[in-house]
């Protein structure tokens, strides 16, 4: 019954079951779907938008709902008992299943300070028209520094993983990992890194003046997708490098 439901849906919007069935698949591996990261999010994005009304019906069904940020062309999946950008709480607000990754702390604590150079950035008025600001990666580890009283990891190789998985999660992008090693290259911060961070968490943060105030934060600060793949960048053959300017 649910099956002839959705495929005669299908068929009235000129859209094949598997079509369907590979949208849904791609939100709920990545969790976020940015139209601008490549040629086939750009295509399942354009897809998203004909069905939309049916993916959040059926989603909802198990109670996964959708964030879309119609202005910066992005989407993010948010698991149950989660709050969404700019609404009240969740129904279910205890829940604390298994759709939910506990981030590290140094990626709780890297996410805030880019946020805050975000917010910086966006009160001086340098975002571009796409709503990205663009900062170096020598200028993070300083504000990591002064902010939060903490340094990025001192090792390379856990440095690039740090920055990588934040690329993972769409907040970030910069031409290749070797740009991490320099401090002069550049990076992009996503606009979406606004809806990723509580308001609380910022305002604590200010307030709190104390560096170690992250220690305080963990995980309540940020509400991560419904679901990240920690090796998405090698299972993505679509992935193109970014273009920073």
């Amino acid at each position: 019954m649910i099956n002839q439901c959705i495929n005669e849906r299908l068929q009235r919007d000129n859209l094949s079951i598997n079509e369907f069935q590979e949208l849904l698949i791609r939100l709920l591996n990545y969790g976020i779907l940015c139209r601008n990261e490549s040629q086939t999010e750009q295509q399942l994005y354009d897809r998203y938008l004909r069905v939309s009304d049916l993916v959040n019906e059926y989603l909802a069904l198990i109670g996964i709902r959708i964030f879309h940020e119609q202005r910066f062309e992005y989407i993010r999946l948010y698991p149950p008992g989660s709050e969404l950008p700019g609404m009240g709480d969740a129904e279910y607000s205890t829940f604390g299943g298994s759709l939910r990754r506990r981030l590290r702390q140094e990626e709780v604590a890297l996410i805030l300070v880019l946020s805050i150079q975000y917010d910086k950035a966006l009160q001086e008025g340098l975002v571009d028209e796409n709503g990205y600001v663009v900062d170096s990666f020598e200028s993070i580890s300083i504000a990591m520094k002064n902010i939060l009283g903490r340094h990025l990891p001192d090792k390379m190789t856990d440095r690039k993983r740090l920055f990588q998985r934040l690329k993972q999660l769409r907040l970030i992008t910069y031409k290749q990992d070797d740009d991490i090693e320099s401090g002069e290259a550049w990076l992009k911060i996503h606009p979406m890194i606004v809806s990723f961070v509580s308001e609380d968490a910022l305002q604590s943060l200010s307030n709190a003046g104390d560096p170690q105030a992250i220690e305080h934060q963990g995980n309540d600060a940020i509400e991560p997708p419904v679901s990240e793949n920690p090796d998405i960048s090698h299972q993505n053959p679509d992935n193109q490098q970014d273009n920073v300017s």
